[in-house]
């Protein structure tokens, strides 16, 4: 007589040099554990004890961060891996445990509980495409981070030798060229001046080094193969941000779960008879900041953002208002531009560009009454087991045309 074979879920904490499991059934039951080094005998180790259980998924904490180095060798070695946000690992403890206190072992539970209770957790997949746009964006963003952080030793430096400073907008050859008129007499001037000197050296490299940056993100987005250059105010850095973070566009059941996701969608405040909704300080920060910036860009030119955003002010909002609104609706327009490339169809976009009209512009069509203030979505529909990435991945051709149809609420 065969004996069925229970799936389990193997919850896993992470750190540098060890991990520690905890391995659940679908009724919650624990039915194993431990901890194990990251090493390549650890690993070795590690792999040998999961294997009691052949249908197994692991649950795996942070694999955006620090349980990515993990996360990535399971996945290269064919177990199926979804990540498990810190946040909502941290909820569950507390709800579990009825305190915040927190323990490796603590820790693994609850990444083991979110595993086994919710449904739609992000498969982790060996793209080496989004890999490469991932490192790529981040090292860019991490120049533009020692770029800003120079500058403001720079004008520091400069205030102090020259009278009044130098001007906001200071370029390494013009900071080159104040320095070549400044005449210390004084040893802590020279001193001083040196020291500005080397900060403009580290300038003009850091400069060379974010333009050849943005050429190799250039070509990689456009190798990627997505329309989300075509959207006004989007550049490479945005558009490889985006595909990077959001990989599989699919795992958001509709633009409303997409815009909770981002931030974009507003918190419900209403009481009693007074309807009001406020900004969402939560959601993917970094996605957030793109369409913040794609949204300036706009307000910044005459496109069809820009007269939605007209439009919102004349009706009686104010300006972080019709900023809020502007923002949600290219949200809107981002998840349709990807829900578009997942289809091999062109996107269409909020005016600027050729191929482009208002009446296809989800910025420019006039959306229906409240709308663009949408608040968070209801909460997902739970279910007692995470649904294994091969099963994500038969999937994910059934629905697309199924998210294709919402597009005609655009």
């Amino acid at each position: 007589m065969d004996i069925e074979v229970a799936r389990v879920v193997i919850g896993m904490d992470t750190h540098k040099r060890s991990v520690t499991i905890e391995v659940m059934t679908g009724d919650e039951s624990v039915v194993g554990g431990g901890r194990f080094a990251t090493d390549a005998e650890g690993y070795a180790r590690l792999l040998a004890y999961a294997r009691s259980w052949p249908q197994r998924v692991w649950a795996v904490e942070g694999c955006a961060g620090i349980g990515k180095h993990v996360a990535d060798r399971l996945v290269a070695d064919g177990e199926s891996v979804v990540d498990v946000p810190a946040k909502m690992s941290a909820r569950v403890r507390v709800f579990a445990t009825g305190q915040g206190r927190k323990t490796d072992a603590t820790d693994a539970h609850s990444i083991a509980l979110v595993g086994v209770r919710m449904a739609g957790l992000r498969p982790v997949l060996a793209d080496e495409q989004l890999e490469l746009l991932r490192m790529c964006v981040d090292r860019r963003a991490s120049l533009g981070r020692e770029h800003t952080r120079k500058v403001c030793q720079l004008h520091k430096l400069l205030l102090e030798l020259i009278p009044g400073g130098a001007k906001r907008s200071l370029s390494a050859a013009q900071a080159k060229e104040l320095l070549k008129k400044v005449r210390p007499t004084t040893t802590v001037g020279k001193v001083r001046k040196a020291h500005a000197a080397e900060l403009v050296a580290d300038l003009a490299t850091i400069y060379a080094r974010s333009k050849a940056a943005d050429k190799e993100l250039k070509a990689l987005v456009k190798t990627a193969g997505t329309t989300l250059l075509d959207l006004h105010g989007i550049g490479p850095s945005g558009a490889a941000r985006l595909l990077a973070e959001v990989g599989d566009v699919t795992r958001f059941p509709d633009r409303n779960h997409f815009a909770s996701w981002n931030g974009t969608a507003p918190i419900d405040a209403s009481s009693g008879d007074h309807t009001r909704h406020r900004l969402s300080r939560k959601g993917n920060r970094a996605i957030n900041r793109v369409l913040h910036i794609m949204a300036v860009v706009q307000l910044r030119n005459a496109t069809e953002g820009r007269a939605y955003y007209d439009r919102k002010k004349a009706a009686g909002k104010t300006s972080m208002e019709a900023m809020r609104c502007l923002k949600r609706r290219l949200s809107d327009l981002v998840y349709k531009a990807l829900l578009d490339d997942l289809a091999g169809h062109a996107a269409t976009g909020p005016g600027g560009h050729s191929g482009d009209d208002s009446d296809s512009s989800a910025t420019g069509s006039q959306p229906a009454a409240g709308s663009s203030d949408k608040p968070l979505p209801g909460p997902a529909m739970s279910k007692p087991t995470t649904t294994p990435p091969s099963r994500v991945l038969t999937q994910r051709g059934a629905s697309t045309g199924c998210h294709l149809a919402r597009l005609s609420k655009y």
